[in-house]
């Protein structure tokens, strides 16, 4: 199989996912929430769309056009895939499998319906891949790794995986720059960044960074419309375990009825929670951003205009471009296993 017809495979199963039925999305979501109670249809709508978007015909042949169409041997690569959002470890599987390699998959424990299921659609639009895609629960015979995971399991992986060409990730999350003079509207587009996987994927919003002075009352009424997530059990034990620890800590916080915003030097924030940090001017701003920026995946700004930042409501609408952690897994498959 070269690599037209790998490329012309993925773009139809790009269709296939454009044209399920609500029915077979209330089964397919009705399956994973057995499986992981995160996993509601509302959030395996948005990741088959998002990775949809990503088997656009157009834009896949312009981005994997900047990579070779064959690898100079093929190679078993094993991917340890994460399973905090749906389908999470489908953008490592396109790289794999488009690059000419053979896929190793070692499924998240929370993720293995939805990644069995697509790539099982994947060889029904083209048998030749049933070959080339492995679903393992142990990768001895990987020529080569990928894994994404926590800062502590990625030191597991450094040491297991080390010997071999490896491409580990770790912890990342996303960020809002705000100004204070947002419109309301605006405002309201940074709601699916925070809440969208009930902020669980790393391209969601947990910290925010807000002018000396910010007045919070705008941006948690143009949140509002994102209340619902309080209809979902296993969020609202988080906002209330969260809310009581905050009052009983007596910790200076908001409390939106359903978002709790608290100011905290830390990136990452508990589920429900989002933290913030003030800044003078935007030379201080600056300053901050740089400290952390190993640790963020994606900044965004109302309309973008903050420099490398996408606009609020964009966060969860990744490119097929967009990898993980900054780091091109198409390169490293055509440069690291040789």
């Amino acid at each position: 199989m070269n690599h037209s017809e790998r490329l012309a495979a993925f773009v139809a199963l790009g269709h296939r996912l454009a044209a399920l039925s609500p029915d077979e999305l209330t089964d397919l979501a009705a399956r994973a929430r057995n499986q992981n109670p995160w996993f509601d249809r509302p959030n395996v709508a948005a990741a088959i769309a998002g990775i949809t978007h990503m088997l656009e015909p157009g834009a896949l042949a312009q981005w994997a056009a900047r990579y070779p169409p064959e690898p100079t041997a093929v190679r078993q690569v094993g991917v340890v895939m994460a399973g905090n959002i749906p389908l999470v470890g489908f953008h490592d599987a396109l790289c794999v499998l488009l690059s000419g390699h053979v896929l190793l998959a070692k499924l998240s424990a929370s993720d293995t319906f939805l990644m069995t299921w697509i790539l099982h659609e994947l060889s029904q639009i083209e048998t030749r891949f049933t070959k080339l895609v492995q679903i393992v629960p142990r990768l001895n015979a990987a020529d080569a790794f990928i894994a994404t995971g926590s800062d502590n399991t990625s030191r597991y992986f450094e040491f297991y995986f080390g010997k071999k060409p490896n491409l580990i990730r770790r912890n990342r999350t996303s960020v809002a720059v705000l100004t204070g003079r947002e419109t309301d509207a605006e405002l309201a587009y940074l709601g699916p960044d925070i809440f969208q996987y009930y902020g669980l994927g790393c391209r969601n919003v947990s910290k925010l960074y807000v002018p000396e002075n910010y007045d919070f009352t705008p941006l948690l009424d143009a949140l509002q419309i994102c209340s619902g997530v309080l209809n979902h059990h296993k969020y609202q034990n988080n906002y209330d375990y969260n809310k009581s620890i905050l009052l009983v800590n007596a910790v200076p916080h908001f409390d939106a009825g359903f978002l709790l915003v608290t100011p905290n030097t830390t990136l990452v924030s508990p589920i429900s929670v989002l933290h913030y940090n003030e800044y003078s001017q935007e030379i201080d701003l600056v300053d901050q951003l740089t400290d952390v920026a190993p640790r963020i995946q994606c900044v965004v700004s109302a309309g973008g205009r903050w420099a490398g930042s996408v606009p609020f409501g964009r966060a969860q609408q990744p490119g097929v471009a967009d990898y993980a952690d900054g780091v091109d897994t198409m390169a490293f498959l055509a440069t690291e296993l040789q």
